[in-house]
């Protein structure tokens, strides 16, 4: 049980570091605290498990927690604000070198093997959008934005930007080739490493950013993906949430636990 009261521990020191309050709630009655709710979410996603899976498992290991209802309402009360700045401590205090991408999360998760054989239709493919600023040193995910629908990469990089402070270069794909964000990146001191469009050359601000631009360097942006991947693989690269305030929060725990190396083997051997 060591295991497990360390990461109790772990987000307890987090929640007073970041100044929540002890209750979710002003009114109501105060039978769980904060710190239980965010551990039920934490557990949650590490396992992949649903909402009454993750009840009934903490109840066997002796935990108190809410309800399976109890947490689908708190999910979504939850403030994304305590969320971000978790995220922002757990990624680290400076970051020098950073990539910047976005990725897809799957609204639907069936089995397609299982489908085949009952003769059912392929689910109408949709999905989320989740541009993501990542550390490529410390390999930790520094800040995100969730979209219901898909949108321009470069249309999420300035609000991520405000959230993070970077000390040297960004990286980005074509897609972020944009004068705009090459103003913005020069204002801050940032060296960018954008892959420049074909045959696109105007911009001043463009210019002065190709100056230093290397293809060699350029090509540390892959990084990014490798942290997408090891995303996907440890916490799912799908949700099963339906309102838009429960997928975002899902998103923000399963980037903290990604910072906090968590694991379902880590946790519970």
């Amino acid at each position: 049980m060591k295991k497990e009261e360390r990461l109790v521990n772990k987000i307890k020191r987090l929640l007073r570091r970041l100044g929540c309050p002890r209750w979710l709630h002003h009114y109501g009655p105060k039978t769980y605290e904060t710190h239980q709710h965010i551990f039920a979410f934490v557990v949650m996603a590490v396992c992949k498990l649903s909402l009454r899976r993750v009840n009934k498992f903490l109840l066997m290991m002796g935990y108190q927690i809410p309800t399976f209802s109890a947490l689908c309402k708190s999910r979504k009360r939850i403030s994304p604000t305590i969320l971000q700045r978790a995220l922002a401590l757990t990624s680290g205090e400076i970051h020098e070198n950073v990539a910047i991408d976005s990725t897809g999360i799957s609204r639907a998760n069936p089995s397609y093997h299982y489908m085949k054989r009952i003769d059912r239709e392929k689910p109408i493919k949709s999905w989320v959008k989740q541009s993501t600023l990542f550390d490529i040193q410390q390999r930790t995910i520094m800040a995100i934005r969730i979209r219901s629908k898909p949108r321009h990469d470069v249309m999420d990089a300035k609000y991520l930007l405000r959230r993070a402070n970077i000390q040297k270069t960004l990286f980005g794909d074509t897609a972020y080739d944009s004068e705009k964000l090459h103003e913005l990146c020069w204002d801050r001191g940032i060296q960018t490493q954008i892959k420049p469009r074909k045959n696109v050359k105007k911009g001043f601000y463009r210019r002065k950013q190709m100056k230093n631009y290397s293809e060699e360097k350029y090509h540390q942006r892959s990084l990014i993906e490798s942290g997408f991947g090891s995303l996907k693989r440890k916490y799912g690269g799908f949700t099963l949430a339906i309102d838009w305030q429960a997928i975002r929060n899902e998103a923000y725990v399963k980037a903290i636990a990604h910072n906090l190396r968590l694991s379902s083997i880590e946790i519970f051997n």
